[in-house]
């Protein structure tokens, strides 16, 4: 059979280990020469095809059986998993826990707080390192934000602040402010602000994390204000009122901005009905004249005392 002049022949398949053949030779020489006319040599003759031996008329031997590799077994069907009675669906398992893995952390369950455990010498109390929840009572501008957001900040062991004013304020739409007008509505988004509150104080002692909270809690109302803080958190409470002066009242409200400014006809109100407080055998911080970190370092002095003394209420 001839191919068309200048398309290569596929090398010839033969096996491995012998070198090629004459007409590989001439194929390679023929690749390395530059193209040009065909050569006019006359085709050499095609030499018979052979003519293939005749079958025997008796049948072929048959043939041996090919041997088969053995089917490995499936493996064995998994165990049942016990299901509900009633759907049958899988019950769901607990997670394993696996060191240094993250994953599912079981808590304790916040219960009420319990009253502290007073030192065996209340001179060795250390406010500082007690695990604690600590109510701060105040008007508007006396600074109890601020005090407690400074010393849960630089107490020794992990200590958070819970201000009722934020926690009422996570109500957006729908938000019932007092300066518009006392209502059912503004009562009732207080209420859920303070028991929300004292969820987290109990969720945040039971798992070794002291709190300070912070209220404007008036004493002609006890079981609405103090007494309910104390269902909420628990009887370990401990509550301590911040009361500057009027005039210092007046001053810190003035500064303030949005929804927290009152006017100071309300501020005076308010500061009247917290004068309650004297007499009532509660803890008080006078920080007219007090800087945040003196009011802080005697806020230490008073939970030590009330650590060692729990106050009656």
């Amino acid at each position: 059979m001839q191919h068309a002049v200048g398309a290569p022949l596929p090398p010839s398949h033969r096996p491995a280990g012998q070198g090629p053949g004459p007409q590989d030779a001439g194929w390679a020489q023929s690749a390395s020469q530059p193209p040009g006319p065909p050569p006019h040599h006359p085709a050499p003759p095609v030499p018979p095809m052979p003519t293939p031996p005749a079958q025997p008329a008796h049948p072929a031997a048959p043939m041996p059986p090919v041997p088969v590799p053995p089917v490995p077994a499936p493996p064995a069907p998994a165990p049942p998993v016990a299901g509900h009675p009633q759907t049958g669906h899988p019950t769901p398992q607990p997670p394993v826990e696996h060191p240094g893995t993250t994953g599912h952390i079981q808590l304790p369950p916040g219960g009420p707080v319990p009253l502290p455990h007073p030192p065996a010498d209340p001179a060795m109390a250390d406010a500082s390192q007690a695990a604690v929840a600590v109510l701060l009572i105040g008007p508007a501008g006396a600074g109890k934000t601020t005090v407690a957001r400074y010393w849960a900040d630089r107490r020794r062991v992990p200590t958070a602040h819970i201000s009722l004013d934020d926690v009422r304020e996570w109500v957006r739409s729908g938000f019932a402010n007092p300066q518009s007008g006392w209502n059912e509505n503004s009562e009732a988004q207080y209420r859920l602000a303070r028991r929300t509150c004292g969820f987290a104080a109990r969720n945040f002692l039971a798992n070794g994390i002291s709190c300070i909270l912070d209220d404007a809690v008036f004493p002609d109302r006890p079981v609405v204000g103090l007494g309910g803080w104390k269902r909420h958190v628990g009887p370990g409470l401990l509550p301590v009122v911040v009361l500057p002066g009027l005039e210092i009242v007046l001053e810190r409200n003035a500064a303030r901005s949005g929804n927290r400014r009152l006017s100071d006809e309300e501020v005076a109100r308010i500061h009247g009905r917290m004068a309650g407080w004297y007499g009532s055998g509660l803890p008080i911080i006078d920080n007219s004249t007090y800087d945040v970190e003196t009011t802080a370092r005697m806020l230490d002095e008073v939970v030590a005392r009330s650590i060692a003394s729990p106050p009656s209420f």
